[in-house]
């Protein structure tokens, strides 16, 4: 959810559905945090503004009380789920995945991120580093998410394009920011 909306504890969501009429009043949903545990809520009004889904829920009568709510991912219980066609999976899914370039297990699937380009971005945790990895059809050879396994074949060089820095490329950044500054 991205913002609190309006006075009466309303909060503005971005969808990330396909399916048409997804949510309804009545309906019960899980708001996950970040860091925290997971709340059920159910919709008590709903409608459409400026792109958004305004969400009213049932005992959240504030702008505080909605408040505790931005950033919060919303699902759909698994027994609501539709089914998907083939290729297709829910993020939820895809938390927790091994990640695979050929046979080499990468890491695992931290977070799902959505905005950044037309294809969602895998956060996969690899030890201390954090890779940024597009979760689109061009790179994608397979998903066993029954096993928490995808495999990807990706271009050579991507790991490398968002790996951290070594202590000699921060070096450098400095370096060069002060050349620019001066």
């Amino acid at each position: 959810m991205l913002k609190a909306q309006g006075r009466r504890g309303e909060v503005a969501s971005e969808l990330h559905s396909d399916v048409p009429d997804r949510f309804q009043q009545g309906m019960q949903l899980w708001a996950l945090p970040r860091d925290g545990p997971r709340r059920e809520l159910k919709i008590e009004e709903l409608w459409p503004h400026k792109g958004y889904l305004v969400l009213k829920f049932e005992g959240i009568g504030s702008i505080s009380d909605a408040e505790t709510l931005v950033g919060c991912e919303l699902q759909v219980p698994a027994r609501e789920r539709s089914k998907l066609e083939p290729g297709w999976a829910y993020v939820s899914d895809l938390v927790g995945c091994a990640v695979f370039h050929g046979e080499h297990e990468i890491g695992q699937v931290r977070d799902v991120q959505f905005g950044a380009g037309e294809a969602p971005l895998l956060i996969v945790k690899a030890g201390s580093n954090e890779y940024e990895i597009p979760y689109a059809e061009a790179y994608l050879k397979s998903t066993e998410l029954e096993h928490k396994k995808i495999y990807m074949i990706l271009p050579e060089g991507m790991l490398e394009l968002n790996a951290p820095l070594t202590a000699e490329e921060k070096e450098q950044q400095k370096v060069s920011n002060k050349k620019v500054s001066c």
